[in-house]
């Protein structure tokens, strides 16, 4: 009887420790002892994130970063700043901002779909549109870093058109947005 009181004694803070680990295993968030308000600050203290998690304190859409957007799209002055508040997505990599507005099927809120087997869209386009040169991004998605086509009926990946960065995110729609000069 002490025996099996002394093993499940033991179990429990085993199974408490396992719980935990399996907990942070799936955690991607960054913990950090502080708060931030400042964009700029969250991401040099935290590194690289896909987006911002509670320790960050702002606006969902600091307007250093559509400022920052604004500039990188070489936006003339006159452009409205609210249409780099709505749509614009940012997130943290090697403690730099990095900003992305949806604009006209930007898939930022995605990472890049590397995958070079066909989806239904395709399969059915093709079968449809047998020989076609080209799938379009709304039978392909619009996350895919390859030019599709069809061969007969098949589809087929070409070649990679678009590059990923190191967060797996489609590198041209991505900018890096630096901190507003002082």
């Amino acid at each position: 009887m002490k025996a099996k009181l002394f093993t499940s004694v033991l179990a429990i803070p085993a199974l408490i420790v396992l719980t935990a680990l399996a907990c942070s295993a799936e955690d991607k968030t960054v913990k950090t002892d502080n708060v931030y308000d400042n964009p700029f600050t969250y991401c040099k203290a935290v590194g690289t994130v896909d987006e911002p998690g509670s320790d960050y304190t702002g606006p969902e859409v600091p307007k250093s970063i559509a400022e920052g957007l604004k500039k990188a799209f070489g936006s003339p002055e006159s452009a409205p700043l609210e249409i780099f508040m709505r749509g614009t997505y940012w997130r943290c990599m090697d403690g730099k901002v990095y900003a992305c507005n949806v604009g006209a099927n930007l898939p930022c809120y995605e990472k890049a779909d590397l995958e070079k087997q066909p989806n239904e869209g395709m399969v059915n386009y093709c079968k449809d549109n047998p020989g076609s040169d080209i799938i379009p991004m709304s039978a392909t998605g619009h996350s895919t870093v390859y030019d599709w086509k069809c061969e007969g009926t098949k589809p087929v990946a070409g070649k990679q058109v678009v590059q990923v960065d190191k967060q797996g995110y489609q590198k041209n729609i991505w900018y890096e947005i630096s901190p507003p000069a002082k």
